[in-house]
């Protein structure tokens, strides 16, 4: 499958809504869950995080990538400076483990169409290449790592699964929960 990726702007604002549906992907989150504060986020679920993201996109900040077959938006990653997320300062699993200057992955949405035909690896190779083009000399990504013998619902696997990152070139750097490991690729 030909896919190609561009950076989400303002041209790029009704592809995105439409890929992400009603519901903001899931659960009116609108990809604004690790950039806010859980007491803002649930204030604004849905519409106000909509509206906030599109702030972000307004302001000229590049959230993530959309991955499109044809003309169609089938994908998306969120990639930003680590320093973005103030979640994962916050969190006890995902905190920094130093303080190398990282960019995150801190979603990745494919639509059900074209789930479990490799989009996640690829967006994340386009998203790596975007990361380096502003400077990025690593990437870091959270994914979920499946119980053996089961799948992950989609709606839980929305930071991806370890062998997309494996297959896009990250290595596992920390492990501070068995589901949950901190990935890392080098860029330069």
């Amino acid at each position: 499958m030909e896919l190609s990726f561009k950076p989400l702007d303002t041209g790029q604002w009704d592809d995105f809504v439409a890929l992400f549906g009603e519901r903001g992907a899931c659960g009116g989150c609108w990809c604004m869950l690790w950039r806010l504060t859980r007491k803002q986020f649930e204030s604004q679920k849905g519409d106000g995080n909509k509206l906030a993201m599109k702030a972000v996109v307004d302001s000229g900040e590049v959230p993530g990538i959309l991955a499109y077959h044809h003309t169609q938006a089938i994908g998306w990653c969120a990639i930003a400076p680590r320093s973005t997320y103030s979640f994962l300062s916050r969190s006890r699993i995902l905190r920094p483990i130093d303080d190398r200057t990282c960019w995150s992955v801190a979603c990745l949405f494919i639509d059900r169409s074209y789930r479990k035909k490799g989009v996640s690896t690829e967006l994340l190779r386009a998203a790596c290449e975007f990361a380096q083009s502003q400077g990025a000399e690593w990437v870091e990504g959270y994914p979920v790592e499946p119980k053996p013998d089961k799948t992950i619902p989609p709606a839980f696997a929305w930071t991806g699964i370890p062998t997309a990152f494996i297959r896009a070139g990250f290595k596992e750097v920390l492990r501070r929960s068995p589901t949950r490991p901190i990935m890392r690729k080098a860029l330069k």
